[in-house]
C-alpha cells in the first residue's frame, strides 16, 4: 500500500512560470547557475542554488541556506507565487523531441520511505544529503520534487489521459532545451478522491531520480517530528513531494564510461585482452550505438567496436540469477575497468568520466579523438524492469547506472512544511 496524496503547492502565478521555470540544482555547474540566474532575476535558482547571490560565500555556509529561504519568502511577497486553497493533485507532461511523459505531482509518505515501500536503487553519499538536508530545513519546505515511477494501474492512466486530451492546461512553457513543461492542477474533487485509492492500492514507488532529496526529506521530517509538540501525524513535515509516472511513460537512456589512460597497455595489447573476457568485433555501421543488451560499443584508436560479454569469453556464464551482477554495467566494470584498467572504485578514481543522456555516441568520440580520453564505452541503457528487479531485491545499482531525460523543471510547485 502506497501512500500517495494531493497537497497545497506553493507555485507560481502562469504569467510567472516561464521566469522561474529552471534546470534541478544539480545538473548544472556553479557557473552555469550563475550565468542563468543573472539573466533571470525570478529564476528559481536563486532558491535552489543560492550561492548564486553571494558569490564570495562558500556554498555550504549558513548565509547561504539562510539566503535559500529568504529568496523563496521574497517570491510570494513580490506575488510571483501564490498557495492553492486547497489539497490537489497535479498533471505534469514533459515533451522532448517528440516524446512526451506525463505523471502526477503529489505528496509521499516519509514512512513508506523508511519502511521499503519507496524503494531505491542507488546509495546516497552523507555530504550531499546534509546539503539538501540543510536546505529544506532551512526553506521549511520541499524545494524540488523526487522523480518517482511505478508499475501501471489503468485506472491511473485513465485519469492522467483523460484530464490532458480534454482540458488546457494552466502552465505550457518551453525552458532553453527545448523541454516543453505543461501542468494541470486538478480541483474536480471526484477526480482526486478517484486517485487517492488508487495510489493507496499500488504496492510500491520507485525513485528514478533523486535519492538524496528522498533520504534529505525522510531525515528532515524525523528531526521536525522530534521536535514537535502535540505530534499526531497529519503535519506537512510527514510528507515530502514528488513526480510520480506510469513506467511506460519514461525512458532511460545509456550512461556512459569514458577512460582517460589504458593503464600502460598499447591499443594492441588492450585489444588482445579484451579479446579473452569479451568478443570484439569491428563496427562498420554508421551508428555505433549498443542494439541490444550485455553488449557495449568501445571507441579506441579511431575505430568502433562492438564488445560482447556473453560471447567468446574465458569470464563464465553471465549471472542472471543476480539483478546487479548481470547489469551491462557491472559487466564492464568487473570484466575490463577494474582487471584491465585498474579502476576499482568508479566512484572516485579520477580517470574515469561519464556521460549520460540521448545525445548520441558522437561527443565520446570526440572525447577520445580530440586526445582528453582514450577510450570510451557506449553502454546499452538499463530498463526499468532491471531496475525494479534490484530495487525489489534491496539491492544498490553500480554508480552512473542509470539516466532519465528529460530531468524534472524546477520551480513549478512547491511543498511548504
Amino acid at each position: 500500500m502506497t501512500c500517495f496524496q494531493p497537497f497545497k503547492a506553493l507555485r507560481p502565478r502562469p504569467e510567472f512560470a516561464r521566469q522561474v521555470l529552471c534546470p534541478p540544482y544539480d545538473v548544472i555547474s556553479a557557473e552555469e547557475a550563475r550565468r542563468l540566474a543573472s539573466d533571470h532575476p525570478y529564476s528559481f535558482l536563486h532558491v535552489i542554488r543560492s550561492e548564486v547571490d553571494l558569490p564570495q560565500s562558500d556554498p555550504y555556509s549558513d548565509e547561504v541556506y539562510r539566503r535559500a529561504s529568504e529568496n523563496l519568502r521574497d517570491l510570494e511577497k513580490k506575488g510571483i507565487y501564490f498557495t492553492e486553497k486547497e489539497p490537489v493533485y497535479y498533471i505534469y507532461s514533459q515533451t522532448l523531441k517528440g516524446r512526451t511523459q506525463t505523471g502526477i505531482v503529489g505528496c509521499a509518505s516519509i514512512d513508506d520511505y523508511e519502511n521499503g515501500t519507496i524503494k531505491k536503487h542507488e546509495v546516497t553519499r552523507p555530504e550531499k544529503e546534509t546539503d539538501r538536508i540543510r536546505h529544506f530545513d532551512a526553506c521549511s519546505a520541499d524545494t524540488e520534487p523526487v522523480f518517482f515511477f511505478f508499475r501501471d494501474r489503468a485506472g491511473i492512466s485513465a485519469v492522467l489521459n483523460g484530464i490532458t486530451s480534454s482540458e488546457t492546461p494552466e502552465y505550457d512553457i518551453t525552458d532553453g532545451d527545448g523541454v516543453r513543461h505543461c501542468l494541470w492542477p486538478v480541483y474536480d474533487r471526484d477526480t482526486c478522491s478517484r486517485l487517492l485509492p488508487l495510489f493507496d492500492s499500488l504496492p510500491a514507488m520507485y525513485i528514478a531520480d533523486g535519492h538524496h532529496r528522498t533520504a534529505s526529506a525522510a531525515k528532515v521530517g524525523q528531526k521536525r517530528r522530534a521536535a514537535a509538540s502535540g505530534y499526531d501525524g497529519s503535519e506537512e513535515f510527514n510528507r515530502f513531494m514528488a513526480v510520480a509516472f506510469p513506467a511506460d511513460q519514461l525512458a532511460v537512456f545509456g550512461y556512459h564510461r569514458l577512460v582517460r589512460d589504458l593503464n600502460g597497455l598499447t591499443v594492441d595489447q588492450f585489444l588482445d585482452r579484451l579479446s579473452a573476457v569479451c568478443s570484439v568485433e569491428t563496427i562498420l555501421s554508421d551508428d555505433p550505438s549498443p542494439a541490444e543488451k550485455h553488449t557495449c560499443s568501445m571507441y579506441l584508436g579511431n575505430a568502433w567496436y562492438r564488445l560482447s560479454f556473453d560471447k567468446g569469453s574465458s569470464s563464465g556464464i553471465i549471472p542472471d540469477d543476480d539483478p546487479v551482477a548481470s547489469l551491462d554495467v557491472s559487466l564492464l566494470q568487473e570484466r575490463i575497468l577494474s582487471p584491465l584498467l585498474g579502476i576499482d572504485d568508479p566512484r572516485t578514481d579520477p580517470r574515469i568520466r561519464f556521460s549520460g543522456g540521448s545525445k548520441g555516441t558522437e561527443c565520446l568520440k570526440d572525447s577520445v579523438d580530440s586526445g582528453d580520453m582514450a577510450a570510451a564505452f557506449a553502454m546499452y541503457p538499463v530498463s526499468l524492469e532491471e531496475i525494479m528487479r534490484v530495487a525489489d531485491a534491496g539491492l544498490v545499482m553500480p554508480p552512473k547506472s542509470t539516466w532519465f531525460e528529460p530531468k524534472l523543471g524546477s520551480g513549478l510547485f512547491v511543498h511548504r512544511f
